[in-house]
């Protein structure tokens, strides 16, 4: 199994962020970011830009150039990604949140288990395949628990009242209708004299089955020997007034449609439209408001957090992301 290390970020990696101008050729050579004091690190930028390197390489697709827009976005995209799990990783503090060792361990013995059998000699391989260290994938790992904790504790008010549920509910009836439906069988010909024959075979006792086996046009429905489900508005309109008119059993004449020619027979009697009671909903769309709301409450506190260090971040020359709005691609000093 082919894995990258994509697989193994933090599930809010590549956050794009667009901050400052131009470079600060106070930043060490070694760093291509200083956030609130703190290096991030010129060799980690590498390292990602290697991991895609392999991926593109993989995939036999060619890296993009230096200087290019291609490339000037995935670096904008590393960058800004480097730059926000250190100012997660401060702001944990703030809020009390802490990752230990232990949940470290156990979240990558769930990973060997789920992509390697636990077979540690495999996870082994692929690291080395990747070019990765253990040590790059435990901190990756201890970067997506610190923002899954960041995440649940940034949204742990979320709630969602039994009105905001209702008003949903209302709104968006459709999803929760199902319309009148009925199995039929079908022998769909192309022409009015190959489709009165067919009808005529039928009337005589032919075996429908067989005949829409052997003659019928519908992939969808020959092998199953022209069987379907038609829910009502959804076929085109001179089979769905057929399919519904009929009578259980009854074979119907040549029905002309822009597919051809259908011998139609209805074989039970049609299912009523019903719509689903909200209460057989009513958690599943709160689930999915809940969902909706949490993911805009930590959006907010990402854009809040932006704004808090946006003196607080400088960029070495060639690395700073451009202003809102425009491509970067005219960035120099673009390194591979």
């Amino acid at each position: 199994m082919k894995t990258s290390r994509l697989l193994l970020l933090p599930a809010l990696a590549l956050a794009l962020f667009a901050a400052g101008c131009g470079g600060d050729d106070e930043v060490p050579k070694d760093a291509v970011a200083v956030v609130d004091g703190e290096k991030v690190a010129r060799s980690e930028y590498q390292a990602i830009i290697n991991q895609s390197k392999k991926s593109y390489k993989d995939q036999k697709r060619e890296f993009p150039a230096a200087g290019s827009q291609e490339f000037q976005t995935l670096k904008n995209q590393v960058v800004q990604f480097l730059v926000q799990r250190v100012e997660f990783e401060q702001q944990a503090e703030d809020l009390e949140i802490e990752v230990t060792e232990k949940q470290v361990d156990a979240r990558l013995e769930q990973i060997k288990k789920q992509y390697f059998g636990g077979d540690g000699k495999k996870y082994e391989k692929q690291l080395r395949d990747q070019g990765l260290s253990d040590a790059q994938v435990r901190k990756d790992i201890r970067s997506q628990i610190l923002n899954e904790k960041i995440f649940n504790k940034v949204t742990a008010d979320v709630k969602i009242d039994d009105k905001a549920i209702s008003d949903y509910y209302e709104k968006n009836q459709a999803q929760y209708s199902q319309p009148e439906s009925r199995e039929v069988r079908h022998i769909l010909v192309k022409t009015r004299p190959e489709a009165s024959r067919i009808y005529d075979q039928l009337k005589d006792g032919a075996d429908f089955d067989a005949l829409a086996k052997k003659v019928s046009l519908d992939t969808g429905s020959k092998a199953n020997g022209g069987k379907l489900t038609v829910s009502r508005g959804q076929t085109v309109a001179p089979f769905d007034m057929t399919a519904f008119l009929l009578e259980n059993n009854a074979i119907s004449r040549p029905i002309k449609t822009e597919f051809g020619f259908h011998i139609i027979q209805p074989l039970k009697q049609a299912t009523a439209a019903k719509v689903t009671p909200l209460a057989d909903v009513k958690e599943s769309i709160r689930q999915q408001l809940r969902q909706t709301k949490k993911n805009e409450a930590m959006t907010k506190w990402v854009d809040d957090l932006k704004k808090e260090y946006e003196d607080q971040v400088s960029y070495a020359i060639g690395f700073t992301p451009p202003p809102a709005g425009t491509t970067g691609a005219t960035t120099t000093n673009a390194e591979e």
